[in-house]
């Protein structure tokens, strides 16, 4: 799985957000609060497991099934730091390219109003 793509490193970093702050969750309610399918899910947590990023306890649930308990491994903790990091970067960059978009539209229909305001005949 190449974690370098922004779209794998957004899920990883959905993912292991999710992780932290809801460590009880299975991984149908991981693929639910992040909107994708539960193969999916297990797909993404098994690449977080091989990287050692992810680790998982049993225990039981109040209906007496044996469950896991996911936590994330220091280095997880790490890895989810440098991703924010990296999706911040990459959002700021995307934040001032359309920043100047705007700029240039804005530009452009001040320049057009202007246009169409100036008399082309004199009646």
């Amino acid at each position: 799985m190449p974690s370098d793509e922004p779209e794998t490193q957004g899920a990883h970093l959905e993912l292991l957000s999710l992780i932290e702050q809801h460590p009880e969750y299975s991984q149908r309610r991981l693929a639910q609060a992040m909107g994708i399918s539960l193969g999916k899910a297990h797909y993404l947590l098994k690449a977080l497991f091989d990287k050692g990023l992810v680790k998982a306890g049993n225990f039981r649930r109040s209906d007496s099934k044996l469950s896991y308990l996911y936590a994330l491994t220091p280095a997880g903790v790490r890895h989810r730091m440098q991703l924010t990091q990296s999706f911040l970067r990459r959002k700021e960059q995307e934040f001032e390219l359309l920043r100047a978009e705007i700029d240039r539209l804005r530009t452009a229909l001040g320049q057009q109003a202007a246009g169409s305001r100036s008399p082309d005949t004199v009646s």
